[in-house]
């Protein structure tokens, strides 16, 4: 298997700079941990940079595309070819998180990690196929150990092209029909749960719809049960390839020194099966948003942490993770820009 980089250390976070941050926040005109998390967030980013100050400037945003065989059983609401047709819209710049991307002024690219049709070339858009299409998880094996180590090169090159831009922060899209099923088989097999405790609507499915799905589920993880012992094999006989891009991807940004910030349901997954190949990835991972996928609540609790935001959306393309910039950028403006209690001539308080 040509993955031994997934091996490589995850480096830890620069203690020295999070002791000066977290006196630096001490110093600043406000009650100790009056900014709450933002105060916190300013921190690890410090840490995490190596610098006092940090900085997101550059903010990269990789949508990895692939289709899966899976959808022959009827799990979702829209059929195959938008997963195309989505691709065409990123390039461009009609999809939401082509809109959000423009907005933060973050670089976004598209890789068709395995979709089952042909495209032209399309600015921002490469090409980089493990296969066309997963095959149906229910029949078989979704991958080979071939196609899955180029699912997930595929994300460490794209983490690779963005450090080359000098990328500053790390967010993984998704596209895929389907992909939802995936995502609640990876997430049914970590968590060792039936599937029905995790399916949601997806592209909209309704109760029935919803119910069918998570029995297709079902019949997957009861057909490749002898192989579901560890993260990689989860991953190759019910995943998906978009799936393994982001995993690599996040376990490559960290080797890296790159913060992530994780999307939804369908990314949320796919840090699952990162966190268990890397542990040490945690420290670098900020989870950007809860979805409204029914299931991603006990997916977010198995990782420990909380979303920075709460909104109601389940869009998927990296689009919670993109709103989340935002929030991020105003905890640096304030860790770094506001004064401290000398510079501006201010009493500090005693306590009593």
């Amino acid at each position: 298997m040509n993955n031994e980089w997934l091996h490589q250390p995850i480096p830890a976070l620069n203690n020295e700079i999070q002791a000066a941050a977290l006196e630096r926040q001490g110093m600043l005109t406000k009650p100790p941990g009056s900014l709450g998390r933002l105060e916190q967030l300013a921190v690890s980013l410090a840490a995490m940079q190596g610098k006092l100050k940090p900085e997101l400037d550059k903010v990269r945003i990789v949508v990895f595309a692939g289709d899966h065989g899976v959808v022959d059983e009827g799990v979702s609401a829209f059929p195959q070819v938008v997963t195309l047709e989505m691709i065409k819209n990123f390039s461009r710049g009609g999809a939401a998180i082509s809109v959000m991307a423009k907005q933060l002024g973050a670089d976004l690219e598209v890789v068709d990690v395995g979709s089952a049709g042909e495209l032209e070339a399309l600015p921002g858009v490469v090409v980089q196929k493990a296969a066309a299409g997963t095959a149906n998880f229910c029949q078989q094996a979704a991958m080979s150990e071939a196609e899955l180590d180029a699912a997930l090169n595929a994300g460490r090159d794209a983490v690779t092209r963005g450090l080359a831009e000098g990328m500053q922060l790390f967010i993984g899209g998704e596209m895929g029909i389907g992909n939802t099923s995936p995502a609640t088989a990876i997430a049914a097999a970590l968590l060792n749960c039936d599937a029905t405790v995790l399916a949601g609507p997806g592209t909209g499915l309704d109760a029935g719809g919803v119910q069918h799905k998570a029995g297709v589920i079902n019949r997957a993880l009861a057909l490749h049960a002898d192989s579901l012992k560890d993260p990689l094999s989860i991953l190759r006989h019910v995943g998906g390839f978009e799936i393994a891009a982001l995993c690599g991807a996040y376990i490559a940004a960290a080797q890296n020194r790159v913060p992530v910030l994780v999307d939804g349901f369908i990314t949320t997954a796919a840090a699952m099966l990162a966190l268990q190949l890397k542990p040490e990835l945690q420290q670098w991972v900020f989870l950007a948003h809860a979805s409204a996928e029914p299931g991603h609540q006990k997916m977010v609790e198995a990782i420990g942490q909380i979303p920075l935001l709460d909104l109601g959306m389940r869009l998927g393309e990296g689009s919670g993770a993109a709103v989340a910039v935002t929030l991020l950028r105003s905890a640096i403006a304030l860790h770094n820009n506001m004064a401290t209690f000398a510079e501006a001539g201010v009493s500090e308080g005693d306590a009593v």
